[in-house]
């Protein structure tokens, strides 16, 4: 699991950062950050948004599962306050959690420029 402090979870943050921030798609998932305007010492948060294109209930679990684990390590590593939303496509239900990993970290290179 991610820290709470770590978890973006209210619905007006997901679409602040959906709608303001920058944004790259990959095969799997797409991406999106929004960085602070001035300098922070609040924790970074991600958010997961897996639908039901994804597939059903179980798949849906599994890959939000293989996502966060993706994700736990490089937390530390982001900007402080930094926003990110991963959002999975379709072709994530049957992705090898390193090609989600792949996917992740080179989108997450792009945003973070």
């Amino acid at each position: 699991m991610l820290p709470p402090a770590a978890r973006l979870t209210r619905s007006q943050d997901f679409g602040l950062v959906v709608r303001r921030g920058r944004r790259a798609g990959r095969p799997r998932l797409v991406v999106h950050a929004l960085m602070p305007d001035v300098p922070t010492l609040d924790s970074s948060k991600v958010g997961f948004v897996v639908s039901k294109t994804v597939g059903n209930s179980v798949v849906r679990h599994r890959v939000y599962r293989r996502l966060r684990h993706v994700v736990r390590p490089i937390l530390a590593d982001l900007p402080p306050g930094t926003l990110v939303v991963v959002r999975a496509l379709a072709p994530a239900a049957e992705a090898s959690s390193s090609e989600l990993s792949a996917d992740f970290s080179s989108a997450l290179r792009k945003v973070l420029r």
